[in-house]
Order: structure tokens, then C-alpha cells, then sequence
């Protein structure tokens, strides 16, 4: 059983003075979309992590707070609708809130949608764990003409229930008391009563168990007669009988219950929150329809919503994402500190090194430094960083949830969803981080479909600066190039849902209220992510580092250029373009600037211009990409996505180069 509310003993109240010896952990549970983020970051502040949940590819933030003094342990939690889950992320959630390091539960629910989310409330109650209910953005309660009685909820509850705006601050030092009350009394709250026949299958299951679990007993009863899978293997392995006893048990329950239990047990708890919301939430006037609520539902409507979304992608990804931080940004950090100071600067320090060999891997064409490092920093990072500027303004708005909405019909039949929105958009960025933001997604086949046409269909946006500049000035080029790959995403789409084994996600989501970005949040989100990037993408770098000066030392890259030479030639294009794909596996952008070098010297017509630009965006993702395929989905998967991109790319760049060839052009 989990103890109730700290480690036996530690005494209460402990001052710590750094992360490591911080007193109690808190994990923040609660739907996607109700603050939990933004709250986080009003907890923490600083000391902020992310990584991945043990044997999962889902990202956990982790982060230290002060409570009225005293050092605390903060723990961001996935989305989560239900303790019976149904997604990765649901599962990674779950376990979380079950450790027993977890002292504190503070579940975070969108006030003016307290029925839906006390069902969730009221199986956290069943844990045994100081549990403390935050009720986000009251503010919006007025305008809606509703009013609610937070004390009164408290009554019925039995919990510390605290109102509050995360985007604000309003509430929230209140809310820390409430946490730090709950984790020093150390008292569970008390699930509210069942129904007689629900009640009395939980009571036969708890006399069933005789096994050692990590949570309350009538916390598993439940959890079986919800027909969760998980406790039921759990138990199996607990129990000395291999849990026959406790399934003989659950049997008879099915039986003397009425509907099956399952049913029964989600059927109750929401008529409870029903109940008790109808309690603590009632109208008191005129609801009053502002002009944010109405562009808001304006914009997942296609009329008005797909208008309004090219000019976002225009603005966010094209001017300030590909101008500002792929060019003018780039150009500073890597022509003007790096190529003009900083390489020059490294390259006289290792001079010294007498064998060229070894000073190669430092500095040089290919070295750590030289390559990996400025790749890394002074090329990816100020396009990741505008982006995640960019998103993190959209993310605050509240204008994803309407996006993903207004793009679900057109995703479903891919055999996606409206939340590959967020992946998808991410690639225009960087197709490195998108395709670890893949992991969100439900199901693997989503997952793997959407690595698919990532590495296909979706240019980055340093690449697709370059290549827009290229054809800017043949509009028939330009045409073309964007009718392929429009093309290209939705036929592999189309056929990879037909295709790929698995069923289809389903589609849910909360959304909030439109609002004005705060600029603080904004600027913390953006570092929390770009601390994330660092340490996920930077040895990535490093890595296709060495491999390109291992390639050179052992005359490797020379051997594949040569097996290059008739596959370009096949495509009708000069010999030089086979540095040109080479280059684009490394990076995406240097391939796409050795085309344009081509370009300018007058190397490549119209035709083996437009040829050369599709085959180089279709061509394989390059190695960073590569890696975090091979990390996120495995290496039989990112072998065999590489070996598809390839045949694909050129496939199309001979298709292209006939048929253009064959009309005259």
C-alpha cells in the first residue's frame, strides 16, 4: 500500500537547498488543454527537465518549486481523461500518479468544465494519495454566466479545492498552501460511496487480494472491474494463485451486476459528477459571447479557418521561421561568429596536433567542432528557436486545439488525425524534432505514418527557404514542385492507412478559450523546449560528424559518390549533383545550397532544376533525421522508411524528367 503522504521517516517540513534534496514530489494530472503547463511553470519556475518516461518515447517534465520555503519536486504529467488508459501517454500518466514517490496529487480541471472532469477526480480519490483539486481559469466563469461554489465543492469532495488563473497567477500561492496542508496532514481523501451492488463486488475483490501492491487494494477492485487490463496482469503476477482467487472473484461480480461492471462503474461515477457539478456550478445571468469566442469558433470552420491559416504559416513559418531565423539569424551566427571567428579561432588552437588524420576529427571540413557544432548552433538552433517562439505563441492563444480541428476530416483520410496538426506543422521546422513530437500520437500506426511522411513529404524550413529562393523566378517550376509534394503527401497518406496494420485513432479535444499570448509564458516555454533540443539533438550532430570524418578518412564518401554517378545521370542531370544528394543526407539545407551553386553557374536548366529540387526534398531525411527515426522507431522501421525514400525520390525524379522532357519543356 502507497504510503499517504511522504517516505516513513522523513519529517515534515524539511528546507532544501537543491533539487536533489527537495522535500516531497507533486505530480500535476489533468486533462490536455486546461493549464497544467502554464501552472507548471508558475510552481517551478526554473530547474525544469524533460525527458523520457523509463521504456516509453513519452516526454515527462520535471521541475523544483518552493513551498512556503521548502523544496518540492514538481511533475508535469501527460494529458489524461481516465485511469483506464487508452494511449502511451495515458499509460506514462498512470504510473506516474501510482508511484509511491509521489506525495501529492494536484488534479488541474478548466472550471467552467467541472462535470467533465470530476469522473477523473473521483478515481484519483481511490488512490490513497493527498490529492488537491486546482479550478483553472475562473475568470472566464462571469463572462459565461455561471457561478461556482468552490467551498461547497470542497464540502463534497472532502478536498482542498482552490480557484485559480494559471496565466496570471491569481490563486496560485493559495494553491500552494493547499498542497503543502494536504502533504503535511498526510490524509487521503475518502472515495465517495457506491452504488450497493458496485460497492459490494469492490468489497469481495479487496477480500480476494492477499498479494503486496505499490496502491490501496479497493484502488485495484476498482481498477479490475473497470476491465483494465494492466491491474489484471499486475494481479496475476502479485498473487501467490496467480490471481484466481481475485478473477473468480471478479466473475462473480460480473455476474451479480447489473450492465457489467465496467459499464457500471464508469456509468456511476459519472452520475456523481453530474450531481455534485449540478451542485457547485449553476447559471446566474446572461451568458455574454465575446469577440474571441466567436473568432474562435470561427476558425475551425473551413471558410474562414483556412484563410486565416495560410496567413499564420505565411507570417510564422515563412517570414518569421524562414526569413528571420533561417536567414538572417543563420547568417550571422555561421558566416559572421563562426566562419569568421569562432572556426578560425578552433582551427589555430588544434594546429599543434601533428597527425591531420586526428586533427580532423576536431576541426575541419567534418570535425566536432567545426561541423557538428556550428550545424548545431549557429545553423538548427535559430531555426528551432524561432519556431518554438512561433508555436509557443499559437500554443498559448489557444489556436492548435482549432487548427487540429479544422484539419481532422482532411487527416482522417490518411489515416491520421487532427492532433498530427502539431507534428506535421513541426516539420516545416525542423523534421528532426517533429518526428520525436510524433511520439504523441495514439496509436504506432499513426506514429509510423506520420514518420513516413515526414521524411517524404515535409521540407524543413532552412531547406525550404533555399529551394523557394531557387524557383522564385520559374512560377511554373515553383508550381510543380508544390503540386508533387502536395501530391506525395496525400497519396502515401492515403495508401499507408490502407497499408499499415492497426486501427484508426479516435479523435478528442478540449478547447479553450482564445486568448492574448502573455509574453511570459511564451518566453518560458520557448526555453523549457529549447533545453529540451540541446540535450536531445546536439549529440545527433556530433555523431553524423564523425561519420562524415570516418567516411573521408577511409576514402568511404569518394565510393559513394561514384555509385551516385549513374543515378544521377539516370535522372538527366549533370555528374555534380551527386555531391549535391550527399550533401542533402548531412543536411538538408547544404544540399539544397549546392543546388542553388548549380543554379547560379548555369549547371541546370528549367527541367533538371525542377528535377533536381523534387528529388532532393523526397530524397532520404538527412542523418539527424535518420537517428531520431532509428531512436523512435526502431531500426527495422528506419531502415526501411530509408530505403523507401529513396526509391520514391527517384522514382519521381525519373517519372518527372521523361514526362517533362517528353512535352517540350
Amino acid at each position: 500500500m502507497c504510503p499517504p503522504s511522504r517516505p516513513e521517516g522523513r519529517a515534515p517540513g524539511p528546507t532544501a537547498t537543491s533539487p536533489e534534496e527537495a522535500a516531497w514530489r507533486v505530480a500535476l494530472v489533468g486533462a490536455p488543454n486546461v493549464g497544467k503547463s502554464t501552472l507548471f511553470h508558475r510552481l517551478t519556475g526554473r530547474y525544469v527537465t524533460v525527458s523520457n518516461y523509463p521504456r516509453t518515447s513519452v516526454e515527462v517534465t520535471y521541475g523544483v518549486g518552493r513551498l512556503d520555503g521548502h523544496v518540492v519536486r514538481v511533475v508535469d504529467t501527460p494529458g489524461l481523461y481516465s485511469l483506464s488508459p487508452t494511449t502511451e501517454e495515458e499509460r506514462v500518466s498512470r504510473r506516474l500518479v501510482l508511484e509511491e514517490g509521489i506525495d501529492a496529487l494536484v488534479h488541474v480541471v478548466e472550471a467552467r468544465c467541472v462535470a467533465r472532469s470530476l469522473p477523473l477526480t473521483l478515481e484519483l480519490m481511490e488512490l490513497g494519495k493527498p490529492l488537491v483539486l486546482a479550478l483553472n481559469m475562473v475568470d472566464e466563469l462571469g463572462r459565461l454566466g455561471l457561478e461556482l461554489r468552490p467551498d461547497l465543492l470542497a464540502g463534497r469532495l472532502g478536498l482542498h479545492v482552490v480557484p485559480i488563473v494559471a496565466v496570471t497567477g491569481q490563486g496560485v500561492e493559495g494553491l500552494e498552501r493547499a498542497i503543502l496542508g494536504a502533504i503535511r496532514a498526510g490524509e487521503p481523501p475518502e472515495p465517495l460511496g457506491r452504488r450497493p451492488d458496485v460497492a459490494a463486488a469492490i468489497e469481495a475483490l479487496e477480500g480476494a487480494l492477499s498479494g503486496r501492491y505499490a496502491m490501496p487494494r479497493r484502488a485495484i477492485a476498482s481498477f479490475l472491474l473497470q476491465g483494465d487490463e494492466d491491474t489484471r496482469a499486475m494481479v496475476e503476477a502479485a498473487e501467490t494463485d496467480g490471481g484466481r482467487r481475485a478473477l473468480e472473484a471478479l466473475r462473480r461480480a460480473a455476474a451479480g451486476t447489473r450492465d457489467g461492471t465496467a459499464y457500471r462503474s464508469a456509468v456511476e461515477r459519472h452520475e456523481v459528477a453530474r450531481s455534485v457539478a449540478g451542485d457547485v456550478l449553476e447559471a446566474t445571468g446572461e451568458r455574454r459571447v465575446r469577440v474571441a469566442e466567436r473568432l474562435g469558433r470561427w476558425l475551425g470552420r473551413p471558410l474562414p479557418g483556412i484563410p486565416v491559416l495560410l496567413v499564420v504559416l505565411w507570417l510564422g513559418l515563412y517570414e518569421f521561421v524562414g526569413h528571420f531565423g533561417a536567414g538572417i539569424l543563420v547568417d550571422w551566427l555561421e558566416r559572421s561568429l563562426f566562419l569568421g571567428h569562432v572556426n578560425p579561432f578552433l582551427e589555430g588552437l588544434f594546429r599543434g596536433i601533428p597527425w591531420p588524420w586526428l586533427r580532423g576529427l576536431w576541426v575541419g571540413d567534418y570535425g566536432l567542432l567545426t561541423l557538428g557544432l556550428r550545424y548545431a548552433i549557429a545553423i538548427i538552433l535559430p531555426i528551432v528557436a524561432t519556431f518554438f517562439l512561433f508555436f509557443s505563441v499559437l500554443e498559448d492563444s489557444g489556436y492548435l486545439p482549432r487548427l487540429a480541428l479544422l484539419v481532422d476530416r482532411l487527416f482522417k483520410r490518411i489515416g491520421l488525425n487532427g492532433q498530427a496538426v502539431i507534428p506535421i506543422v513541426l516539420g516545416f521546422a525542423c523534421d528532426t524534432m517533429a518526428t520525436m513530437v510524433a511520439r504523441t500520437l495514439e496509436t504506432r500506426r499513426e506514429r509510423i505514418l506520420a514518420t513516413v511522411l515526414l521524411a517524404l513529404a515535409i521540407p524543413c524550413s532552412a531547406q525550404l527557404g533555399v529551394i523557394l529562393a531557387i524557383l522564385s523566378g520559374q512560377p511554373v517550376a515553383l508550381g510543380l514542385w508544390v503540386a508533387v509534394l502536395a501530391g506525395t503527401f496525400l497519396l502515401i497518406g492515403a495508401v499507408g492507412a490502407r497499408v499499415l496494420p492497426g486501427r484508426s485513432a479516435s479523435f478528442h479535444m478540449e478547447l479553450p478559450p482564445l486568448r492574448v499570448p502573455r509574453a511570459s509564458n511564451v518566453v518560458r516555454k520557448t526555453a523549457t523546449r529549447l533545453h529540451w533540443y540541446l540535450l536531445e539533438v546536439i549529440p545527433l550532430f556530433m555523431l553524423a560528424s564523425v561519420l562524415l570524418w570516418a567516411g573521408q578518412v577511409t576514402g568511404l564518401l569518394g565510393r559513394v559518390l561514384d555509385l551516385l554517378h549513374p543515378v544521377v545521370g539516370a535522372l538527366g542531370l549533370p555528374r555534380q549533383t551527386a555531391s549535391v544528394f550527399l550533401l542533402g543526407f548531412f543536411r538538408r539545407d547544404y544540399g539544397a545550397a549546392g543546388l542553388y551553386e548549380l543554379q547560379r553557374t548555369g549547371a541546370l536548366d528549367m527541367v533538371g532544376l525542377l528535377v533536381s529540387a523534387v528529388t532532393l526534398t523526397l530524397f532520404v531525411p538527412c542523418v539527424a533525421q535518420f537517428l531520431m527515426m532509428w531512436k523512435e522507431r526502431g531500426p527495422k522501421i528506419a531502415a526501411g522508411i530509408f530505403a523507401f525514400a529513396v526509391t520514391f525520390a527517384f522514382g519521381v525524379g525519373f517519372v518527372l524528367n521523361l514526362t517533362l522532357r517528353g512535352i517540350g519543356l
